[in-house]
């Protein structure tokens, strides 16, 4: 029987959207990726996404899934017998996974704050940020090479935006947070996460990146100001 097609509705530079590339190429998954236009989206990604109207979307046969952190998870239970396994079989790791994907995305305006910061709040969502990233590194990395022990796992991929993504939100700010003198884990599990192959062969380029970020927050902060 034929497996059914896979495709994934996308943005290039959405961090969202290259996790789940991510996690569809360690699992050797072959699927078709679609480019959105946010500003005049597809009748498709409308369909697949009548709630939310965004990407990522993943559309497996006859059905979609969205949101990036249940895609993974879909991805992963769907596709278990492959050779990569990006969750645990053991209940309270995997419980522990979804505890840190749901942090995750708990402190997602934390982050949101610190990039449109204005002189007038920086340096609180600055302290905002910085406890939340230590957080993230004593509790949930500890010691361990990635989150997930010797391997990249789910929390890897959720937490990969801060290895390629929050450097041109820190120029954008201007304020440099995650060194390697002050959260020296978090900074060595970077160097350890982008030296993967199948992560570092799928990230957006740096520079135009940093100017999709520098345009971003120029017409949001021109929309505030009307």
């Amino acid at each position: 029987m034929e497996e059914p097609q896979v495709k994934l509705h996308g943005f290039w530079a959405s961090p969202y959207v290259c996790k789940v590339i991510w996690a569809l190429q360690l699992k050797n998954i072959k699927y078709e990726y679609i480019e959105e236009n946010l500003s005049n989206k597809s009748p498709s990604l409308l369909l697949y996404n009548p709630v939310y109207k965004k990407v990522p979307v993943l559309v497996h046969g006859d059905k979609s899934v969205a949101e990036s952190d249940v895609i993974l998870q879909y991805i992963e239970e769907t596709w278990s017998d492959r050779q990569t396994a990006l969750l645990s079989s053991d209940p309270y790791e995997r419980a522990m996974t979804r505890f840190w994907l749901n942090f995750g995305q708990q402190k997602g305006l934390t982050f949101f704050a610190f990039f449109l910061s204005s002189n007038e709040n920086i340096e609180e969502t600055t302290k905002q940020v910085v406890e939340t990233l230590k957080t993230i590194q004593d509790q949930a990395l500890g010691d361990k090479k990635f989150f997930g022990g010797d391997k990249i796992g789910l929390v890897d991929l959720s937490f990969g935006w801060l290895a390629h993504w929050f450097e041109p939100i820190q120029e954008v700010v201007g304020v440099q947070v995650l060194e390697p003198n002050t959260l020296p884990k978090l900074h060595q599990w970077i160097i350890n996460f982008k030296q993967e192959p199948l992560i570092n062969e799928n990230l957006p380029d740096s520079k135009a990146l940093l100017a999709h970020y520098e345009r971003f927050k120029k017409r949001f902060t021109s929309l505030e100001n009307i």
